[in-house]
Formats: structure tokens, sequence, C-alpha cells
């Protein structure tokens, strides 16, 4: 089936449609297909239209509450304007969805283009007004921009790990967490730094901090301390240099970053004042007599333990994994495991960024680093996919067969 390029929309059908009873997105789709065939003739069947990519993918929209759905219906068609009205016209027809009486009202066929002229219109106005308010930029300042544009496009990979282009030529590496982090660092002219974006460490990145000193450069907050424990126990990590508190490496300033790297410590040392702070922590405060009797103890390996999957917890994820293949679809669950929503796995990244707390989420796709990576920030304990890549993170990842 041809899909209608963005660019080639004319016009937007937007329906309204409300049924007495429950259905869903494939029964509408599918009462819409088969109650308007033939009605307008070949030339303007719905399937063939779509087939040649002159009607778009049709968007439905539901919610249902106390036995009754009601939602929307969107329409893309690069048809002309007097064909898209025939089409928006026989929506009207439909009166049944699977076994439920519908109905089904226009509200409106927008033309797209008069919205791109208005935003055209609109934007060359704010252009022109920057262009007057803004002075013309000194050389030095235009030398600056590209000399860190090019450091950006500097970066490559090695064993499929972003980094700098000096990685294997240089004694020392810097070791960071993600890609963003290695270009923030080319555009302060550091090029000797690699990214390990995995759950397991690979082989390579192991053997190679055995041949180089390095340095770990972590974010400033709880998950970059994790990340530390976990490298540490399979690397070998020589020193760690820790980004302002609550900052994370790939938003510093060229001062932030050369500072945190003067500043770094011996791993040991790190690792070593952190567990006396975590034991102050959780600890109470012993008596005279008491630290008289007190044992020092060497400490321990340090270890990264992620807690058990409740029997509940995994029989919610199972049940709406299995509810969800093959739909495209992710839920977002509270702690509490009540659905906060369900939205396309296009859209989970900016749902999750607009919402508070979310605990877990159950998708029909396949865990990657990037949507790791924002689950972490947003606080997120669970992710659960179909399948998942070789990640590295601080959220729990599962994958289907990790729940039978």
């Amino acid at each position: 089936m041809s899909k209608l390029a963005p660019t080639s929309i004319k016009y937007l059908i937007r329906a309204r449609i409300k049924a007495k009873g429950v259905v869903e997105k494939p029964d509408i789709i599918g009462a819409i297909f088969g109650q308007t065939e033939g009605l307008l003739g070949p030339d303007l069947d719905l399937r063939e239209l779509q087939k040649t990519g002159r009607i778009g993918r049709i968007e439905v929209n539901m919610k249902t509450e106390k036995g009754r759905s009601e939602g929307e219906i969107i329409i893309p068609s690069s048809l002309d304007s007097a064909e898209t009205a025939l089409i928006a016209a026989t929506l009207e027809t439909i009166e049944r969805v699977g076994p439920c009486a519908a109905t089904i009202k226009l509200i409106a066929v927008e033309d797209v283009r008069s919205e791109k002229r208005k935003y055209v219109v609109d934007k060359a106005k704010e252009i022109l007004q920057k262009m007057m308010d803004q002075e013309m930029p000194e050389a030095e300042e235009i030398s600056e921009q590209i000399k860190e544009a090019v450091r950006a496009q500097e970066v490559t990979t090695w064993h499929g790990m972003p980094c700098g282009p000096t990685v294997m030529e240089s004694e020392d590496i810097i070791i960071v967490e993600g890609r963003a982090d290695v270009i923030n660092l080319l555009k302060y002219g550091i090029k000797n730094a690699i990214a390990v974006g995995g759950t397991s460490v690979p082989p390579a990145i192991i053997q190679l901090t055995r041949e180089k000193t390095t340095t770990l450069f972590i974010d400033g907050d709880r998950g970059g301390q994790l990340i530390a424990k976990e490298l540490a126990s399979v690397a070998d990590i020589d020193y760690i240099a820790v980004a302002p508190e609550g900052k994370e490496v790939e938003e510093l300033t060229k001062k932030e970053v050369y500072k945190a790297l003067r500043e770094k410590v011996p791993a040991q040392e790190f690792f070593s004042t952190m567990q006396k702070t975590e034991r102050v922590q959780e600890k109470p405060q012993l008596s005279s007599e008491g630290r008289r009797k007190k044992i020092i103890r060497k400490p321990k390996p340090v270890t990264v333990r992620k807690r058990r999957l409740r029997p509940e917890e995994k029989e919610l994820f199972k049940k709406t994994l299995e509810d969800i293949i093959g739909t495209r679809a992710a839920c977002i669950f509270n702690e509490k495991l009540e659905l906060l929503g369900k939205v396309p796995v296009n859209e989970l990244e900016n749902t999750l960024r607009s919402l508070e707390n979310p605990y877990a989420v159950v998708f029909d796709g396949i865990v990657n680093a990037k949507l790791a990576e924002t689950a972490k920030r947003k606080g997120v304990r669970f992710l659960v996919g179909m399948e998942k890549e070789n990640i590295y993170t601080t959220v729990i990842v599962l994958e289907r067969k990790d729940l039978k």
C-alpha cells in the first residue's frame, strides 16, 4: 500500500463518529472501506485511492465510556477539491461499525496549503524582524561557529560505539554514556571520547580500558553513580570525572567540561568516598562507646541490584504485551499499575516527556538506546517491548520472552 507523502497532502477530512457499543480502530477502518465500496465508482474507490497514494493512512482516535464509543476520523487527501468533497460526503452514509449502530458527521475539510501559506508568511515576518534586530556577528564568533560545526561532524564509530576521531591513537580515553556526550566534547576540542550505550559492556571496550589510561565522565546525578558502579565492575577504570550536580555531560559548557576533567579522581577514591557517604546516610549515629568498638572492614566490591519483578507486575506486562501485538501501540502505567494512557509508538517519547511519574511502559516494538535514555530521565522503572537491543541503561528492560 502506498503511503501518502506529507508534502503532497492538500486536504484533511475530519469527521466525528459515535457508536452505541465498544468499537475499536480496525472495526471503524473496516466499516469505512466496506460500506463506501462501489458507492462512487471504481475511480473513487477508497482502497484503490490508498494503493495509488492519493488517499493517505486513515487515523482514528477513540475513547469508550459507559458502553459507548466516540472519537475522530482523519483522512489526508491529495485529490482535487471536488473529489475530496465526494469522499468526505460518503462517510456520512455509514450506519454501522461491526455489530454496533453508529453515526458519522463531517466536521470539516481543511485546506492544508492555506495553513502552510499562513505559516510561511508569519515565519517570514519573524525572520525579517530578527534580521533587523540582530547585529552582524564578529569575525571571531563566525570562526568559532565554523570550528564547532566541524568538530560535531567528526564523530565516528568504533565497534559500533560512537567516538571521537583520535580514540585509537590516544594513550588516554574518556568514556561517556551516549552519542550526545561525545558530540558535546568534540565541540570543545576533546576528540578521544567514546560512548558505551549498552547494558552489557562490549568485550572490545573492556580490552580497550586495559590498554589505555581511562577516565569515566559521568552525569552529576544518581544515575551517573550507578553507571560508574556497573562499568567499574567489568572494565579497568583509572579515573572518574563527574559533571556538576544535576547536570548531564551533553549539556555542559566548555568551562564546566574542563573543570570537571581537571578535578577527576582515582576510581578507588571515588568509590571509597561514595560508600562512606552512603553509610553515613543509611546507618544511625553511634555512641562514643559504639565508635570505640566499631570494627573497620574493607569495602566490598560494589554491585548493582535490580529489584525482582512482582507477580502482579509480570502478569500485567505479559497480558498487555499480548493484547497489543501488531497494533504498534504503547501503554503507560503509574506506580499503582493504573493505565495512564495508550498512544502510538511513534508518539511514545514525546508523551513520556510530558507525563509526571510514569512507572512502566509496555509497547509493540523494540527497546532501543534512545527510548531507554528518555525513560531514564523521566524515572521510568520498567521498559517492556517485543524485543530489546543490547543497550546500557539503569531502567529495567524486559522483552516478550522474559515474561514467559
